[in-house]
């Protein structure tokens, strides 16, 4: 039934938003050029690859080596607002149809992160990963990834309709107030490397 759920509320929220979708197509590509979106391969359920999609949000700009610039300084003024406005996400309402993502679910991570994982952590697989879950409502980037973590597992244990419900009325709350879209000092999260850090909140 959730499947079912999650199929027709994308289906229904890309045809109430595509006028809202064009335009940030219209303005990515004015401010940040091509690509449009950003494709990326993400764990999905029990570890199967897919490819997530987003607007993309900084620019491509390297170094003399050749090697992308910090996030920092590739990430523009127009990009800061599409990620506090989690309009980056939008294109993830495709990624539903598919079956890639649910709407509610412990977010995709690199597939870097992978053997890096407990595995108590890698519990967060057991269910497919979504648009916005537990954890983003409760601290999003903000928190910890030994409290990201928590929280994801927690939800795979609980996870129920109402829950659902309550994460995307909470999430709509966030978004209204942007609130937890970096940690502090980042303008998204460090790195996660494992066991060793994870506790001192790097991604």
């Amino acid at each position: 039934m959730k499947r079912v759920f999650d199929f027709f509320m994308a289906l229904m929220a890309l045809s109430l938003l595509w006028p809202v979708i064009f335009l940030v197509t219209l303005l990515v590509w004015c401010y940040l050029g091509r690509p449009i979106v950003f494709c990326q391969q993400r764990p999905g359920l029990f570890e199967k690859p897919f490819n997530i999609y987003k607007f993309r949000t900084m620019s491509l700009l390297y170094d003399l080596d050749g090697v992308l610039l910090p996030d920092e300084a590739r990430m523009t003024k127009m990009g800061s607002f599409l990620r506090k406005s989690s309009l980056d996400e939008l294109p993830q309402l495709f990624n539903v149809l598919k079956g890639d993502l649910s709407l509610i679910g412990p977010r995709p991570l690199l597939m870097e992160y992978l053997p890096l994982y407990t595995e108590e952590q890698a519990r967060r697989h057991h269910v497919r990963p979504g648009i916005t879950g537990w954890a983003q409502v409760n601290g999003r980037n903000a928190i910890s990834w030994e409290d990201k973590f928590n929280y994801d597992v927690w939800y795979v244990e609980h996870q129920s309709f109402w829950l659902d419900m309550k994460i995307l009325w909470m999430t709509l709350l966030k978004v209204i107030s942007s609130e937890g879209v970096s940690q502090q000092g980042n303008v998204t999260m460090d790195k996660f490397q494992g066991q060793s850090n994870h506790s001192q909140g790097k991604q």
